[in-house]
């Protein structure tokens, strides 16, 4: 599949989380959640920042961090969510969150990359011992439409690097403020 481009719509699919239920008992309070990928866009105005995995260098110590520290001033230019996608399942995905201290951006878990393969992002990994992951990359999304995508370059299985040159924050934040 090649990758969808600004103009088209993101790939309908449902992603398996899991949310805080204080009404169940006991010692996990969490229950499984489909989430439609019309619930997340239809709408709405939604930054999308999707990376290789969790717990990774980069994702963990820039990537992440940048987006949850620009999160108030990327709302305040008419954004109604900021979402990281990774290939993770929702424990992994949760306990990520967690361990980075983040609590404004909203994590959400592509644990069978069906998204990500819809996006046409989805990409080798093997030589890191990864499986299947995402490229990295972030995007705007308007009620469910594409209108902006920055696409890390050199994008192909098994790359040996991981290069982090447009999907920072920063970057997003400057295309937000001009547009």
């Amino acid at each position: 599949m090649s990758q969808l481009t600004e103009g088209a719509s993101v790939p309908q699919i449902t992603f398996k989380t899991r949310v805080r239920d204080e009404s169940i008992g006991g010692g996990n309070p969490f229950r499984w959640q489909d989430v439609t990928t019309d619930e997340i866009f239809k709408g709405k105005k939604v930054v999308v920042f999707s990376l290789p995995g969790a717990f990774t260098p980069t994702c963990s110590s820039t990537h992440a961090p940048g987006y949850e520290a620009k999160y108030d001033e990327i709302k305040a230019l008419g954004v109604d969510e900021v979402i990281c996608l990774s290939v993770n399942d929702a424990f992994v995905m949760f306990q990520w969150k967690k361990n980075l201290g983040l609590e404004k951006v909203h994590f959400l878990p592509d644990g069978n990359g069906e998204f990500t393969k819809g996006m046409g992002m989805l990409v080798k990994k093997e030589n890191l011992g990864f499986g299947d992951r995402s490229w990295r990359y972030s995007m705007v999304v308007e009620d469910g439409v594409i209108k902006k995508l920055f696409v890390e370059p050199g994008f192909g299985d098994n790359v040996p690097n991981d290069p982090f040159e447009v999907s920072d924050a920063d970057t997003m934040l400057a295309y937000l403020k001009s547009n």
